[in-house]
């Protein structure tokens, strides 16, 4: 895969900036105090034996397209820490399991885990394509900076009941996660100071800039992300 730039944003903590850089897909690496933060590599979207070794590397859950194993094996250091779910533990030694609603610090980082899963979202057979207890999201505390990564989840009670998010990703790839009309729902519901729809593969993230036109308290930002 050709080398391609990616955008990145930062934000200003209280213990210096916290760099976003939009990967693509589900996958986004957080640097902040000269660590880097992997979430979800996946070799579809960039050639991770160019991108930085990581410090942590967070999986939501076990679907090929966030449990890649050849994106981790090429951005794992013998000193990584792993966090990620029972089902993923299955395919990864040495990593730190977390269930839903754990807590704990990793890499001088607090992160607790949020459920992720679908309410109404189902195959054919009418089993959800994410069930509860299965998949993770992630708030992460950098320094005073409160960030959450919902990974493959549908606007929860949950969800809704957070607190306090500074910077929030919520997915909007059809049939599997949220439509833009869930998104906004929950943004309405925790209220995040920036919001970036991620994952979002075919669906337009300019509807979830429409729906929430009349919330200038939740900036919606735009990333190459699909």
């Amino acid at each position: 895969m050709a080398h391609r730039e990616f955008e990145t944003d930062t934000f200003e903590t209280s213990q210096g900036p916290l760099t976003i850089t939009f990967v693509g897909h589900g996958s986004l690496l957080f640097r902040f105090n000269d660590k880097h933060i992997h979430v979800d590599p996946f070799s579809h979207v960039a050639d991770y034996t160019s991108l930085p070794k990581a410090d942590l590397i967070l999986i939501t859950h076990e679907h090929y397209d966030h449990l890649d194993l050849n994106a981790l094996g090429a951005i794992r250091k013998e000193t990584t820490d792993i966090v990620l779910t029972e089902l993923c533990e299955q395919q990864i030694d040495g990593g730190i399991v977390m269930r839903n609603g754990d807590m704990t610090a990793v890499q001088g980082l607090s992160i607790r885990a949020i459920p992720a899963y679908n309410l109404i979202h189902t195959h054919e057979s009418g089993d959800p394509f994410h069930p509860c207890g299965s998949g993770n999201g992630y708030v992460i505390l950098f320094a005073d900076t409160y960030v959450y990564v919902a990974g493959d989840s549908e606007n929860t009670p949950e969800m809704k009941s957070l607190e306090d998010i500074d910077i929030a990703f919520l997915p909007m790839n059809l049939p599997y996660t949220m439509t833009p009309e869930m998104v906004a729902d929950a943004a309405r519901a925790f209220r995040p100071n920036v919001l970036y729809p991620y994952h979002f593969g075919e669906t337009d993230p300019q509807e979830l800039v429409d729906l929430l036109q009349d919330e200038p308290d939740i900036e919606v930002r735009i990333r190459k992300l699909g």
